[in-house]
């Protein structure tokens, strides 16, 4: 089981949390190393001792689908794998279950991932008789036959509703005798009346009302940016880069984890200053921030609280609603008012937070990862009142049906200081995968699965695994030298010193990963 939140405690790293995943399984060390070795490989991690509470949320989530993957486990159970990922960590996760044989049970959001990996689909909710409808195939499928499903029902509403009302036209008329015959009649009348509500109540399903609120300014410039760059840990985010904002403008963000997205939002929203350029803002300009890490919600407060803190009621367009109006908005239980908000579902508290953007008026939204805990349907109405918004808006999210459907402009970042615009998501995707040939050697060597091939080692290979144990425990030394100049270096504030620390200790790195790659590579040819 992979949980929503990948948490890990101080200390370890992530080979020791992948070698501790298999302590259980009670396996020899050597297969154990090369089990290790080979998911870190998969994964893509560069930096196996790195501390794995100091990942971010996307590698974290890696290290929780590999240590899962590491015990080769019959079942793998799911819930919003794609939570934290970015864009390039989702296609490597639908690689990766889509080559796997291990049954996998997935929760999701995310409808392009259940498109590309689902071989089944079943959707929980009290419209179904049973609670649950199945269907055999990807969610497109699914789709046409909840489609062709939900009209047979309400074809079925309609036919019970005319024998209902035929039937209560006969019961009004009055029965001239209380025969067997006319008490059976009254009796399949009453069922037919309880029949047709329960058919009703199923077909009647909520969904959350999500408007943001528009100042109506008629600025047609709100942000201009020129020619602004950004340094962080002394590597280039982006640079030169010309951006303009308009009302009606909605541009998403896409690039790699690290490539400097929420960070731009950052720079929009004046939380902090870009490395150089200028950058122009509409007077009195008024930004509404969706922050991936959600503004902290204090867990003891009630819901009620949490929606009106001020008092009873909130002021939404200019008008005075009540908040058990405005709770049920967005789909909450008049009951669930005094209800702690530390007892609410992760997808709860995100409506919640929706709720409390909408009350403030906006010229410009700025979305990071807005969709991370929302289910469907929510997802779906926060789509349509995106698509309505009047201002501008810039998006970040992993969730790619969103961002085509909602977004007018991609502009994609590659970490490495270069920045592109393009017409949708489709492009940008194409476009890294043209580049992908020409790409310079990358400094990161990752290890590889070892092969499938029979062949047994050679003479010289048989020399090579004998030694190989002693050069990996020599760069493993090697590495952790570097590791403590880089330190003294930093503590000293020598920057060029730091600078060489720093690429002989990658380079150490990377001699490790190769060692570790080569011996799991030997060993599977010896086992053969």
């Amino acid at each position: 089981y992979v949980a929503q939140d990948s948490v890990f405690p101080d200390g370890p790293t992530v080979r020791q949390v992948l070698v501790e995943a298999l302590a259980p399984l009670h396996i020899d060390e050597m297969e154990a190393k090369a089990k290790v070795a080979t998911i870190l490989g998969i994964a893509g991690f560069a930096d196996p001792d790195a501390p794995a509470s100091t990942l971010s949320g996307g590698w974290r989530k890696r290290l929780a689908l590999s240590q899962a993957l590491v015990t080769a486990p019959d079942i793998l159970l799911l819930d919003e794998p794609t939570n934290h990922l970015d864009l390039e960590g989702i296609l490597w996760l639908e690689r990766l279950i889509r080559s796997s044989s291990v049954a996998t049970v997935i929760v999701s959001h995310d409808r392009y991932f259940l498109e590309n990996v689902s071989t089944s689909m079943a959707e929980l909710n009290r419209i179904y008789p049973e609670g649950v409808f199945r269907v055999e195939g990807n969610y497109s499928r699914f789709l046409e036959k909840r489609a062709d499903y939900q009209l047979t029902q309400e074809k079925l509403e309609e036919s019970l509703a005319t024998k209902v009302r035929r039937e209560v036209a006969w019961l009004q008329r009055g029965a001239k005798a209380r025969t067997s015959k006319s008490k059976a009649r009254i009796d399949s009348a009453g069922k037919l009346i309880e029949e047709l509500g329960q058919v009703s109540a199923r077909l009647q399903t909520g969904t959350a009302k999500i408007d943001f609120t528009a100042s109506d300014r008629k600025t047609k410039k709100l942000i201009e940016a020129i020619g602004i760059s950004c340094t962080l840990g002394g590597r280039i985010l982006f640079e030169n880069l010309n951006l303009r904002l308009s009302p009606g403008m909605r541009l998403g963000l896409v690039g790699a984890n690290g490539s400097g997205k929420t960070t731009l939002l950052r720079i929009i929203h004046q939380q902090i200053q870009p490395t150089a350029g200028v950058i122009e803002r509409a007077e009195n300009l008024r930004i509404v921030y969706f922050d991936q890490n959600r503004e902290i919600l204090d867990p003891n407060v009630s819901l009620r609280r949490a929606l009106a803190p001020d008092g009873d009621s909130v002021i939404y367009r200019d008008r005075v609603v009540h908040v058990s109006g405005w709770a049920k908005r967005f789909l909450f239980r008049a009951e669930q008012l005094e209800v702690a908000v530390g007892r609410l579902s992760g997808g709860e508290r995100a409506r919640v937070q929706i709720a409390r953007l909408m009350l403030q008026p906006a010229d410009l939204l700025l979305l990071d990862e807005p969709t991370n805990d929302l289910d469907i349907p929510t997802l779906e109405v926060l789509e349509e009142s995106l698509c309505e918004f009047p201002g501008a808006m810039v998006l970040v999210t992993h969730d790619r049906y969103l961002l085509d459907k909602v977004s007018t402009t991609v502009l994609g970042l590659d970490g490495a200081g270069g920045a592109q615009i393009f017409a949708d998501y489709s492009q940008w995707e194409q476009w890294q995968l043209e580049r992908k040939p020409n790409k310079a050697p990358s400094k990161e060597i990752v290890p590889s699965p070892p092969p499938t091939s029979k062949k047994r080692l050679s003479y010289i290979e048989t020399r090579e695994f004998a030694a190989i144990e002693q050069k990996i425990h020599d760069a493993e030394a090697a590495l952790e030298n570097w590791k403590t100049e880089m330190n003294q270096a930093a503590a000293a504030a020598e920057s060029a010193r730091l600078q060489e620390s720093y690429e002989a200790m990658l380079a150490a790195q990377q001699e490790v990963n190769r060692l570790y790659a080569r011996w799991a590579e030997l060993e599977a040819k010896q086992d053969c």
